[in-house]
């Protein structure tokens, strides 16, 4: 089982860390009854963590997202690559 060598790709293992907190983020502004887009396109342009709720860990966890690396992960998401 251990005698082949494994590979892992450290980009996507952190864009799927990536995707995921940020569904945990869409999902809980969504349920403090936010518009879940606006408020994140409002942290993204401004970098100002008001924009996202402290429910469930949210806004600790847009602090941990660089803001380069979302917006490179969206644009590829959007074109399709």
């Amino acid at each position: 089982m251990y005698d082949q060598t494994m590979t892992f790709n450290v980009k996507e293992d952190k864009e799927c860390e990536l995707k995921r907190n940020l569904q945990t983020i869409y999902s809980a502004l969504k349920e403090k009854g936010y518009n879940p887009i606006n408020q994140i396109v409002g942290y993204i342009l401004s970098e100002d963590p008001t924009y996202i709720t402290t429910y469930n860990n949210a806004r600790s966890l847009i602090r941990h997202i660089d803001r380069d690396e979302l917006l490179q992960v969206l644009v590829k998401s959007y074109l399709g690559e």
